[in-house]
């Protein structure tokens, strides 16, 4: 009688690694809670993981769900797709051989460099080669992985549109000659983009290259930095803990750009959350002369006090806090020279970071904040003085949380006009009225993806 020849240290460590990531893509689908907090308490439970165990587990759970929608339509041995653990994920048991393909795609895909471990789940798999191209510089490196998909899995569907779920596309109206850039860029991992506040980005950047910080200065926005490398312990960085950088996504930089608060002016930030776009604002009518007042608001008291604390760590006092307490204005009415209500919603724009939200929401998560987002905006409203801006924003790609919501409120709304705007991004003005309402696409800047609409009160 045979026995199955003993496995190596390296297969033992591809199959705890196996197990593990089963764990975590199980419970990320069955309770629908995000990777990164499902992450955290998992090695928050299990210190005995290293660095090098973390950035494997990490980079690999965050892949699988980069590129779900291919791997949910892997054929198994049998032909027969695999949808168990009672969803129609596609993710194979945890010693299937559909789910060591799975995780080989991934690593092939991804290029990972912990070749022992590739080589263990290759073996696991059963198969005998896995000749996939690994992602490329360009979109067509889609392209040429799908048509390598097609011809070594025969029976699975493997299209660049696969990578968004199908119920997405009703709702995210992408121009057809952009659809590819679109889908490469949900498909990138994001870069950490930070801003430069209370002093130049010269002074900023001279301080980072003094912590020997790789960081590159954005040419769209004279504040905006990239830092070169997302490993970085922030709290190691002068700059960051003296409150001179900031970390806030170019998309997000990009509304208070559009917002162009002046020097002097008055601002109220309706739904501030931890503050992000409020120190930005801050920032900006600071550099052009200094702050009139700027207040700011939410629901969360938590987020409050967490804007606080940053705005103290910045020196940016006074800003003032009034929380939403009720239906209630929580400020003046017709006071502001500008308000912003950077609005709740599905934050489809922010799938590449979170790319797990692409499989674990489904349409409900747009369609149940229209209403939601309309009354917001509608009670904020009363805040702008005659001559005043609002600004309504959302970190979605829906039109349905977008252009449809601003349009029912300028239908609601006569004392209210759309004001152009220069688009951030592309440079573009017009004075159609539509260009009052932009959305800032990933692939046009390298960034989140937001929509932006500027009005005037009459």
């Amino acid at each position: 009688m045979s026995h199955p020849a003993p496995l190596s240290s390296a297969e033992r460590r591809a199959i705890s690694y196996a197990n593990t990531l089963h764990q975590l893509v199980s419970h990320i689908f069955d309770k629908r809670e995000g990777a990164d907090r499902v992450l955290a308490n998992y090695f928050r439970e299990h210190k005995k993981h290293g660095s090098k165990d973390r950035k494997l587990i990490r980079e690999t759970l965050f892949g699988l769900f980069r590129w779900w929608g291919w791997l949910k339509n892997l054929p198994a041995a049998d032909g027969v797709h695999v949808s168990g653990l009672g969803f129609s994920s596609g993710l194979g048991g945890v010693q299937s051989q559909h789910w060591f393909t799975q995780l080989s795609l991934v690593a092939a895909i991804e290029n990972h460099p912990w070749q022992d471990i590739r080589g263990g789940w290759l073996t696991q798999s059963g198969l005998t080669q896995l000749d996939i191209p690994a992602f490329g510089d360009t979109p067509e490196s889609l392209n040429a992985i799908c048509a390598a998909l097609k011809s070594q899995f025969a029976g699975g569907e493997f299209t660049p549109s696969n990578l968004v779920p199908d119920w997405a596309w009703e709702h995210i109206i992408v121009p057809e000659a952009e659809k590819l850039a679109f889908i490469d860029a949900l498909c990138r991992r994001p870069p950490l983009w930070t801003r430069a506040q209370g002093e130049t980005r010269d002074q900023v950047l001279k301080q980072l290259q003094a912590d020997e910080i790789a960081a590159i200065p954005s040419d769209r926005f004279d504040d905006a930095i990239e830092l070169a490398s997302q490993s970085i312990n922030l709290d190691g960085i002068t700059a960051y803990k003296s409150g001179k950088l900031e970390v806030q996504d170019l998309a997000s930089q990009a509304i208070g750009e559009v917002a162009a608060p002046k020097a002097g002016e008055r601002w109220w930030d309706a739904c501030a959350g931890a503050g992000g776009k409020s120190l930005q604002l801050f920032s900006l009518m600071q550099k052009r002369g200094g702050v009139g007042e700027l207040v700011a608001s939410d629901i969360r008291p938590k987020a409050l006090e967490e804007l606080l604390r940053r705005a103290d760590k910045a020196g940016f006092s006074p800003i003032q806090i009034s929380p939403w307490r009720s239906d209630k204005l929580p400020v003046k009415a017709d006071y502001f020279d500008g308000v912003l209500v950077d609005a709740p919603c599905s934050c489809t724009g922010t799938w590449r970071r979170n790319p797990d939200m692409r499989w674990i929401d489904d349409a409900a998560a747009i369609m149940d904040k229209p209403a939601l987002q309309l009354d917001i905006l509608r009670r904020a409203s009363a805040a702008v003085r005659s001559g005043g801006v609002l600004i309504y924003a959302t970190c979605s790609l829906a039109r349905a949380e977008n252009d449809a919501v601003a349009e029912d409120f300028l239908a609601a709304h006569p004392d209210f006009e759309p004001d152009a705007v220069r688009h951030p991004f592309s440079g573009e003005h017009s004075a159609a009225a539509k260009s009052a309402m932009l959305t800032l696409w990933p692939q046009q800047a390298n960034a989140d993806g937001m929509f932006v609409a500027r009005f005037k009160r009459r």
